[in-house]
Formats: C-alpha cells, sequence, structure tokens
C-alpha cells in the first residue's frame, strides 16, 4: 500500500470558507515535521598558538544547539549564542545538534583540526562548469589548516567566506575576470595565501526551448515593447508551483495595453510533431489571462496563438495547447484573425502578452517554458485495497468495506463541482472535477469517539493542497491535506487533531473538500474511513509501476516491459556498492538493489546517442531511503572513458516513500552534460548508505 503517515501538526491558519471566519486549518504532510535546516557554525580560530576557538552555530528552525566540542566539554546554548573553548593541538570531532521548537533535531559534525604549525601546501580546487561559467565551487587543501578564508574579488571591502576543510562553498559572477584568493588558517599566527584567475565569459549561446533562465552559457535577452521591462533574477517567491532558488524571469508591465516580450529563438519550435502543447510557470498576485504567441515560421508558417487564465496564487503552472485552442493571430487586416488554427511547422519568434489588452500594472515572473505532452490528469490504477479488519473500522466509501446504505456523495451545496463514480480495475473510485469544493453527507451521524484515525486516499494532477473538514453539530474543524501529485496518496489522520479544535467527533455527519486554489481542476477519493488500526508501510510494491505512454518511435529504452530495449552491457557493475537482483510485481519485470550505496548500470559497448531526446526517464519505488540520486555519463566524441572529453551530471530528489515515483527529468537539468551522444554510464544512488532498498522500472529516454 502506498502509505504517507502523517505524524503531526505543521500550522494552523484561518480558512475563509463559505461565510465561516473561525474554520481551522491544521497544516498536514506526508513527513514529518521539519527538523532544523541548514545547520552549520562559524568556527572563530584564535591565531595566538593558545587553542582558542569559540562557535557560533546557526540553523533555520533551531532554537538551541547541544554541542560536543570534542575535548570532553559540552554545552548547550541558545539560537544566536556562542561558545568558547581552548583545544591542545590535535584532531577533534565537533558535533552540534540543532533542536527545534517541536523537539526534532538535525546534526551537524564537523572535524577541526587544531595545529599550531604554520600552513602548508595549500591548493584551491575551483569547480567552474561549461554549462554556467558564472557559477564556481569553491574547496581547499592545505596541510595544518584549520579554516580557510576566500575572498572572491568581486566587490570592494570584502568580508571573507569562511570555508571549513572537506567542505565546498559555491559563488556567483558576473561576466569579468576575477583574482579568487584563499587564506589557510591555522591556530598559530601564520598563514598561507594562494590566488587563482576566474575568468567568467559572456552569454552567447542561442535560445531554444526548454527556457529555464539557468544555462550560464544562453542569452536570456528578451525585446519589449509598449512599456514592459524585463530582467533574469532569482526566484523570489519559493513556493506553489516553483519552490526552486533559481534564475527567472522577471517581466514589469507599465500598465500599457499590449505590453508584452519577444524572444528570437535560435533552434524554432517544431509543430509538425503531435506534440503541440507549451506549458509555463508564471508568476502573478493578481488573476489575468497570458497570452503566447508564435511568428516568424521558418516557411512563412500563419502566426498562431493561445490565451490561459492565471488565478493570481502566485506560481502556477500555465498550459496553451496548440493542437485544441490554438486560433490566428492578428497581422494587418483581418486575414482570419481569430480562427481556429492548428500550427504544422516551425516558427523561431515567441511572444509573451501578460493581461494582452488589459491595462494591470505590476511585476510578474516566468520559468521553464517547455514543449511537451500535458502532465497526467487521470490515474491509470486504483489505490491498493486496505488491509485494516473491518471490525476495527467504519467505512464511508471503500470497496473493501460495507458502507452506509444512506450516504450521499454528491449533496447539492451550490459548488460547481461535478460527481461521477468510475471504476479502475474494477475498484470503484470517486472523481470530482471541475472542482471548488464538494460535500459528502451521511443520513445518520457517527459516533467516531471508538476509533482513532481518520484514513483516505487521495489523487490529483492539480492540487497539491487540499483542505479536509469533519463536521458536526459543533461546527467544523479542518486539516490541509499535503497531495504528491499524479499518486495515490495513502493518508492516515489521528482524530486527536480535530478534538484538539474543539470539535465534537460523537456526531459527525458530513465530510467537505476545499480545494486550492480553486481553479478547476480534479481530484479523485478512494478509502475513507475512520479505524483503530495504524498503517505499515509496506516492505515492498504490491503494484506495478503505471505504464509508460510515450509512443515507441519517440523512445530509447533501456529497460521496459512496454518498449523494446536496446543492449545493456550490465544492470550492476563491479565497482558498484549494492547487492542486484530482479524481480516482478503484478507479473511486471522489476529490477531490485538491496544495500544501495551506488550502483553502476553500462551502455559501453554500445553507446546510447540521446541527442535527439529531451528527458530521461525512471520508476522507482522505496521504502526506506530518505534520498534518490540519478547521475547520467558520457563519453564524449571519443567514447572513451575519461578520455577527456567526458561529462557528467547528478541530481538529487527527495524521496516519497512507499509508492511508485515517476521522475521524468528534462535532460537540460544535467547541467554538467554538456554532450549526449555518447551516453556510456547510469549511475543510481541512495541515502542511508548502504542500507537502501530500491526497485527501478521503465529507464529510457524520450522526446
Amino acid at each position: 500500500m502506498k502509505i504517507f503517515r502523517i505524524l503531526a501538526m505543521l500550522t494552523i491558519s484561518l480558512l475563509l470558507f463559505t461565510g465561516c471566519e473561525d474554520d481551522e486549518i491544521t497544516n498536514y504532510a506526508f513527513q514529518e515535521i521539519s527538523a532544523p535546516t541548514d545547520v552549520t557554525a562559524d568556527f572563530d580560530i584564535s591565531q595566538d598558538d593558545t587553542g582558542t576557538v569559540t562557535i557560533t552555530p546557526s540553523g533555520v528552525g533551531a532554537q538551541t544547539f547541544q554541542i560536543d566540542l570534542g575535548n570532553g566539554d559540552t554545552a548547550e546554548i541558545a539560537n544566536g549564542e556562542s561558545v568558547t573553548t581552548v583545544y591542545d593541538e590535535g584532531e577533534y570531532m565537533v558535533e552540534i545538534v540543532a533542536v527545534g521548537s517541536t523537539g526534532l533535531t538535525s546534526e551537524y559534525n564537523q572535524m577541526l583540526n587544531i595545529s599550531f604549525k604554520a600552513p602548508e601546501n595549500l591548493v584551491i580546487n575551483v569547480d567552474q562548469p561549461d554549462t554556467d561559467p558564472k557559477t564556481i565551487t569553491v574547496s581547499a587543501t592545505a596541510d595544518n589548516a584549520t579554516v580557510f578564508d576566500v575572498y572572491f574579488g568581486d566587490m570592494d571591502d570584502e568580508e571573507p567566506t569562511q570555508l571549513m576543510p572537506g567542505e565546498s562553498i559555491q559563488h556567483t559572477y558576473e561576466p569579468g575576470v576575477y583574482e579568487l584568493t584563499v587564506i589557510a588558517r591555522g591556530a598559530g599566527a601564520a598563514t598561507l595565501e594562494e590566488d587563482e584567475i576566474i575568468i567568467v565569459p559572456e552569454a552567447t549561446d542561442p535560445l531554444k526551448l526548454p527556457v529555464t533562465f539557468d544555462m550560464g552559457t544562453v542569452n536570456y535577452a528578451a525585446g519589449t515593447f509598449n512599456g514592459t521591462s524585463y530582467e533574469v533574477v532569482i526566484n523570489p517567491d519559493l513556493s506553489g508551483a516553483n519552490t526552486s532558488e533559481t534564475n527567472v524571469a522577471a517581466v514589469t508591465n507599465s500598465g500599457a495595453q499590449f505590453e508584452g516580450i519577444a524572444y528570437t529563438l535560435g533552434e524554432p519550435v517544431d509543430f509538425s510533431t503531435d506534440s503541440k502543447t507549451i506549458t509555463m510557470k508564471l508568476w502573478s498576485d493578481v488573476a489575468l489571462p497570458v497570452l503566447l504567441k508564435f511568428e516568424d515560421g521558418v516557411n512563412g508558417e500563419r502566426q498562431t496563438e493561445v490565451s490561459a487564465d492565471h488565478g493570481g496564487t502566485g506560481w502556477e503552472v500555465l498550459s496553451f495547447d496548440f493542437a485544441s485552442d490554438a486560433i490566428k493571430s492578428f497581422i494587418d487586416g483581418s486575414q482570419g484573425a481569430g480562427e481556429s488554427f492548428v500550427p504544422t511547422g516551425q516558427y523561431s519568434g515567441m511572444v509573451i502578452f501578460i493581461d494582452g489588452p488589459g491595462t494591470t500594472a505590476g511585476t510578474f515572473y516566468i520559468d521553464d517554458i517547455e514543449k511537451g505532452e500535458e502532465a497526467q490528469k487521470d490515474p491509470a490504477v486504483a489505490p491498493d485495497a486496505p488491509t485494516a479488519a473491518q471490525e476495527n473500522v467504519f467505512s464511508i466509501f471503500s470497496d473493501a468495506y460495507t458502507n452506509p446504505a444512506n450516504i450521499n456523495y454528491f449533496p447539492n451545496w451550490g459548488q460547481s463541482t461535478t460527481y461521477e463514480m468510475i471504476s479502475l480495475d474494477g475498484d470503484n473510485v470517486i472523481k470530482y472535477a471541475n472542482a471548488n469544493y464538494q460535500g459528502i453527507e451521511i443520513g445518520e451521524s457517527v459516533d467516531a469517539t471508538a476509533y482513532e484515525f481518520v484514513n483516505i486516499d487521495i489523487w490529483s494532477g492539480d492540487y497539491t493542497s487540499i483542505v479536509f473538514f469533519l463536521i458536526s453539530s459543533t461546527g467544523e474543524k479542518s486539516v490541509n491535506l499535503e497531495v504528491a501529485p499524479n499518486q495515490w496518496n495513502s493518508i492516515q489522520i489521528p482524530l486527536t487533531e480535530f478534538t484538539s479544535q474543539d470539535l465534537d467527533i460523537s456526531d459527525v455527519y458530513q465530510f467537505k473538500f476545499d480545494v486550492q486554489p480553486n481553479n478547476g481542476g480534479s481530484f479523485y477519493i478512494d478509502n475513507l474511513y475512520f479505524s483503530n488500526e495504524v498503517l505499515v508501510a509496506p516492505t515492498e510494491p504490491v503494484s506495478a509501476a503505471a505504464t509508460p505512454t510515450e509512443p515507441e518511435a519517440n523512445v530509447i529504452s533501456l529497460f521496459s516491459d512496454a518498449y523494446t530495449n536496446v543492449s545493456v552491457d550490465t544492470w550492476r557493475t563491479d565497482w558498484s556498492d549494492a547487492v542486484y537482483s530482479e524481480t516482478t510485481v503484478e507479473g511486471n519485470n522489476i529490477k531490485l538493489y538491496d544495500q544501495l550505496n551506488f550502483v553502476g548500470i553500462e551502455t559501453v559497448a554500445n553507446q546510447v546517442d540521446a541527442s535527439a531526446m529531451t528527458h530521461f526517464h525512471v520508476d522507482y519505488w522505496t521504502g526506506n531511503a530518505t534520498a534518490f540520486r540519478v547521475k547520467l555519463v558520457d563519453f564524449g566524441p571519443n567514447a572513451v572513458f575519461d578520455g577527456g572529453d567526458d561529462t557528467e551530471h547528478e541530481i538529487e530528489f527527495t524521496v516519497t516513500p512507499n509508492t511508485w515515483v515517476k521522475l521524468d527529468i528534462p535532460l537540460s537539468d544535467f547541467t554538467g552534460l554538456t554532450n549526449t551522444s555518447n551516453i556510456a554510464q547510469y549511475i543510481f544512488s541512495a541515502n542511508p548508505t548502504a542500507e537502501a532498498t530500491v526497485y527501478i522500472d521503465n529507464v529510457y529516454f524520450h522526446n
């Protein structure tokens, strides 16, 4: 069963809903309440041969720090305070435990080398990727060094950035030439200094889809008209559909009609294929239309455009379907402007109007403009059946149990939501579409005091947050359900989360859902019931991953029952650190890696030319991994390992446990992978090291 155990309340906020001003919302997540994050420490080493060190820890969400100084002393201090101690010459492991307000902890460990000898053999290591030469990663080594001071050389009166041995730091430059300085310090007075010249070129590579604004070599310049201004900035609002701290385009309207920006594409957008959908992330705090227009047809193709509505809720993903919604753009005179028109050619001009004919002024943000298939909107399979015993359950809706006869799954409350009972794998599932809010009514109230939990399976391709209410004679109280998109989420909520809000659960007679935002999307529910049994996470998948739907002509498959697979040399190289086996789930072949630290998969003999592909896909399932990483390695044009032209890049993903997770990764996200014509190695790794168990299916490239 795909289970997300909700352990605690995250936040309590107010929800305005149908005129009720005092409804309380408890924010639920499927993972534990957040422990302190970004835990680190600053080490101030006294260079007077006394071994005096002042340690100042920090961490987001930390209230106190418990510190083992490594020399036999300990300390407990509040956030913002420091502790000073004296070390003899030697190495000491400093262990810092950050404690949050909930009692959850995070740990930071740092080996401290106290030496009164002068530092020697200083070596500066600078990683400056070709795909993003503005951003460098710096590390350093030196004998007898306790800490390094780094001066990046791009500002006056620069304060040094501290770098600890064994760590690295990043820095982003503007184009130019800079002198990077690293000073190695020990506990004595002597220091050692080295310099390195950093050259950051101007971005000159032509623009093409996908447009991420993060490739340092790409020129993201745009033309503006009718009063619009434009610049590339760091994402100012990590929320909604865009939680990455990456670059985005800032578009500022002055308030005139038909303000916009225009891009000239170095590689034209091709609408000759079946895929004619363009998606774009756009931030706005007001509801407005966004018009996407393509012009400058390579062979004189007719200009075409699609409009999409933004709900004004911050970052949203807008979808522009040129297969069904495109019309002819206005040129000069009528020329059929406004008529339906399905483009089939290529266009090198892309124009974006935010609030087109309107006069809304303000700053809006754009990110991740890409062409591809629409995101999955409907589940392909039903959730796994619940396993709680019937005598421990009062079911509201489930094929696994007996449901009340006098129940209404679609009461008329004036909602826009529509209702449909559908069958998936013979299991009845409720679909609510065109959603704003929705209720369920029980003919006779339920005394839920005999139960400990309310359970629900929920699936949505449109919503990541759904407010869930229990309603009794004392009112309605709610929790906020965090929904991982495009997969079934099995959620178990302690009923104490409602009673702590002063809800009398002895006569529950209604349930209610409120989607956020109210944008007319869909969500599905199944297995809604009260129970006394704690859900236990499965140790292996009980259902297969969803069958891929990309046409075989657009796929290079390494492993999938859905396609013809290319030749793979090995699914576990001799330099791997993992136990490999093969298994089946519901008749579907699966790769299984136990005790996974890292595993190498190779196509050295028949290297994959993925230069015509846009994405790398893999489905994985794990019950105990906390992180999962994917690395691709290309051997370069000489097709030889370590031949001087190899490129590679690794991406880490936060794990959603106990469910099949579909990773469909744009190859452009592998920013260090500058060549994709000779891909020979695929490396999966996970945390906790050498303990994770990971199931793998559907490994392929596609466009």
